[in-house]
């Protein structure tokens, strides 16, 4: 894959998987101390790496970490891989954000689950989104991840319950579809971002669209 630049004013699609796709949370702490480092993490304040964060309080978190790097406008966290939708506010954000990430992950990961060596598959990878239909489209690609967890054969044979597949979506405790349902948002930040879901019935409309389809068209987005 080829080098990406990212510049400030641009949209871009970032995600990695567990080497040898083995997973990367193991547990509902796992998944929350990565949401704290979305926040506490995305700062021009330099931190420690083992920067302690509170787990619980991600508002606290975002109160005190001054300007942020990225803004982030999706998220999804998958047993094995995530997914992160970002624009760049500060010059190289993007790399400097991921960079701390991805280090103070492993090493909280491998303290905890007493292991060693690399967790991730090597730099993060990245796609631009350089259109308004792809981005449309990866909005919702991000926030149905989860629907393989309660249907495997989704987007391969369609749904088989709508309306249960439907509810697991947009009550996945680590996908920022919670956020935007709710209007509160802690990690994410929509007014960076194209204001063509702006309302919660359009998101829920928009992810809802693409379940009942139970497939994906084939654009070029990064497989994990």
């Amino acid at each position: 894959m080829r080098r990406i630049t990212f510049a400030t004013g641009e949209y871009y699609h970032l995600y990695n998987r567990g080497v040898d796709k083995r997973k990367v949370f193991m547990s509902p702490a796992d998944y929350r101390r990565f949401l704290a480092y979305l926040v506490a993490l995305n700062s021009t304040e330099t931190r420690p790496i083992r920067y302690a964060v509170s787990t619980k309080d991600l508002q606290g978190l975002a109160l005190e970490r001054g300007a942020p790097l990225v803004a982030i406008g999706a998220f999804c966290l998958m047993p094995n891989h995530f997914h992160l939708y970002v624009t760049p506010v500060q010059e190289d954000g993007v790399s400097k954000f991921m960079q701390r990430l991805q280090t103070a992950y492993t090493m909280y990961f491998n303290e905890r689950h007493e292991r060693s060596g690399a967790l991730f598959q090597g730099a993060f990878k990245a796609q631009h989104a350089n259109t308004d239909a792809y981005a449309r489209y990866l909005f919702s690609y991000i926030h149905l991840n989860p629907a393989k967890l309660k249907d495997a054969q989704w987007q391969e044979g369609g749904v088989r319950d709508w309306r249960s597949l439907r509810y697991f979506v947009e009550t996945y405790r680590y996908s920022s579809l919670i956020e935007y349902r709710s209007r509160e948002h802690l990690i994410t930040e929509p007014r960076a971002f194209p204001g063509y879901l702006a309302r919660r019935r359009s998101v829920e409309d928009h992810v809802a669209e693409w379940l009942r389809l139970g497939r994906f068209t084939r654009l070029s987005l990064g497989k994990v």
